[in-house]
């Protein structure tokens, strides 16, 4: 177990593909830390300090060895730069550190990762991912000719860079092509049990021997730490969170996830999971069947609902029928709103028009079911849940 940083007993390890890196099942990643948002990123409030240190403390001490930021997460760099090196002195081996950038260019490249290593106060990373990839003319950018990805591998031939990824909020065709891009050695996907859509990604991914880490599993995954009662009792004695950290590792082709801990009881819910060790059992899988046999309730899910996706109303019609879903069946309302809010104004992030009557209007009769009532669904679901705007 030499060969596996900072190994303890109670954490178990995968081989994260090519890289041939063991890392922690669990990451410690950086996007929530108090503050970590504001401007300006350089300065670091004494709490956003402290909750950091805590969080990394914590973290290794459970056998975390894989701590995971990203240029576009505000204060992270810079505070993790802090707290590794100068507040805790962690020996850079003990760890693996991850982060991304979305560079347009070879020389943007290199200065972007010039500064990240400067804020991460490191002469390398282990793993770099190009960040969001989430639609065609974002990764033409980053697969171009002499562009930021061929920049990426250059440092990598350096020795600054261990191993060249990318993250994805895209469809499933996108990450289809990054994977088979070849150029790649990770993906960081969204891959759990409220959100299926890219397993074949994993799948893609898995045969070219690229390491797989799963964004945001109870945030985007479901906003698990707020779980309603309908969910936190079928998948008892396990919290939503510990089942569905279960479930996205129930398979190897996962090698690793972010567990979203800023604080300590965070921590322990993260080691709960480990309880019967980390293999698929069969509580487990009872509780995947009575998930499943909740949302086969929903008469529009015997329907593919990407096989309904139209062009001419904007509406991200498949992801509205799986947040009605969600809503119907589940009592996931919070989700629903806090997500369905966020059409409009997070770009290529997260694409789609509100359900608006006029925007309903436009989906064409013919590219509908005929027994499935979905302009009614659309109408119903913006009329609950969209929130109007502060000017």
């Amino acid at each position: 177990m030499n060969s596996i940083r900072n190994y303890k007993s109670s954490m178990a390890y995968r081989r994260f593909g090519k890289s041939d890196k063991q890392l922690s099942v669990i990451t410690l990643g950086g996007m929530r830390y108090l503050h970590g948002w504001e401007q300006p990123h350089e300065e670091i409030p004494a709490d956003t300090l402290e909750q950091c240190i805590t969080c990394v403390e914590l973290a290794l001490r459970h056998g975390i060895n894989h701590i995971e930021t990203a240029k576009g997460y505000g204060k992270s760099e810079r505070c993790y730069g802090i707290v590794l090196n100068k507040e805790l002195g962690i020996p850079r081996d003990r760890y693996h550190l991850m982060t991304k950038g979305a560079p347009e260019t070879a020389e943007d490249t290199r200065r972007l990762v010039d500064e990240q290593l400067t804020a991460l106060q490191t002469d390398y990373f282990d793993f770099y991912g190009w960040h969001g990839i989430n639609n065609q003319e974002r990764l033409q950018t980053a697969l171009a000719t002499n562009g930021p990805v061929e920049a990426l591998l250059r440092l990598k031939e350096e020795g600054v860079i261990g191993s060249v990824g990318f993250s994805s909020h895209g469809p499933l065709e996108i990450n289809i092509k990054a994977v088979t891009s070849g150029l790649f050695d990770f993906a960081n996907l969204h891959y759990y049990y409220f959100f299926q859509r890219n397993y074949p990604v994993v799948q893609e991914a898995y045969k070219r021997d690229m390491g797989v880490f799963i964004i945001s599993p109870n945030d985007k995954g479901g906003r698990l730490f707020e779980a309603p009662e309908t969910l936190r009792k079928t998948t008892a004695p396990l919290t939503p969170i510990q089942w569905n950290a279960r479930f996205c590792l129930k398979t190897p082709m996962v090698q690793t996830l972010s567990f979203g801990m800023t604080e300590p009881s965070h921590f322990q819910e993260m080691q709960g999971m480990f309880e019967q060790g980390i293999d698929w059992s069969p509580r487990d899988e009872s509780i995947l069947e009575k998930l499943d046999a909740i949302g086969r309730r929903d008469p529009s899910a015997r329907y593919n609902p990407y096989t309904i996706e139209d062009s001419v109303s904007g509406i991200n019609i498949p992801e509205l029928l799986r947040f009605w879903n969600m809503w119907k069946y589940y009592d996931m309302e919070r989700w629903c709103e806090y997500r369905y809010n966020m059409f409009e104004e997070k770009g290529h992030w997260f694409p789609g028009a509100y359900a608006t009557d006029e925007n309903v209007d436009k989906i064409p009769d013919e590219q509908i079911p005929p027994d499935l009532p979905l302009k009614d669904m659309l109408r119903e679901f913006h009329r609950r849940f969209y929130k109007e705007k502060e000017s």
